[in-house]
């Protein structure tokens, strides 16, 4: 059974890691908000646990168990982020920090049962995939709005920030998931877009919240 501090390195590690899998240390030391030396404690710490691949001045890799492990926790955080939001009435601008102390539970039945209650959901209220029982996430591959073109119709489907502030300027815009999204116009300028949806019919949206809109072509 891993700590809570370890959940929430092999947790970091696991979003952190690029395409080939690899993690620089001072990035991870600057994401926790924890010193270099600490960081490197716990590496070693895990890699004797057979979580991680740890050699002095290489990037970390999570091991296949190390990425299980990881999975799971974060297979938690987002059914009971699933389960705030649809069960319990809580915005889902509200659910991450209660999550972070849920997701440390270690009882496997608890969250079947969360699971089963849900209907078995493949994503959580922010458009992210959640694992499966055994830690395995299956990714979809979405485009960002900023990438649309003027004249496309788009369903907004997941969001890459899920930060409070940006969540609940979302919800001052009426911007859910399942919205279908028509740009009509892209300034050159800035690459700001003026959309319509719903019933806003000239929604502003600056540059940097498309870039965090993740979205699908309508077909």
């Amino acid at each position: 059974m891993n700590s809570y501090t370890e959940e929430n390195y092999l947790k970091a590690l696991f979003n952190l890691a690029n395409e080939t899998g690899e993690v620089n240390v001072n990035e991870l030391s600057k994401w926790l908000e924890i010193k270099m030396p600490t960081v490197t404690s716990m590496m070693k710490k895990l890699a004797e646990k057979k979580l991680v691949h740890y050699e002095s001045y290489k990037p970390l890799r999570l091991t296949e168990k190390g990425k299980k492990e990881a999975g799971l926790v974060i297979r938690k955080h987002r059914l009971t982020e699933m389960f705030l939001v649809n069960k319990m009435n809580f915005g889902w601008e509200d659910v991450h920090d209660i999550a972070e102390q849920i997701e440390h539970i270690q009882s496997p039945v608890f969250f079947e049962k969360m699971d089963e209650l849900l209907g078995y959901p493949k994503i959580d209220p922010h458009g992210s995939p959640i694992p499966d029982s055994n830690g395995k996430m299956i990714w979809k591959v979405y485009e960002k709005l900023s990438d649309c073109k003027v004249g496309e119709t788009v369903k907004l489907l997941a969001v890459i920030n899920t930060s409070s502030n940006f969540l609940k300027f979302l919800n001052s815009r009426e911007l859910q998931l399942g919205l279908k999204i028509k740009i009509k116009s892209i300034e050159a300028f800035d690459k700001s877009m003026v959309v319509s949806y719903s019933k806003r019919q000239n929604e502003s949206l600056s540059q940097l919240v498309t870039e965090r809109l993740l979205v699908e072509k309508d077909k």
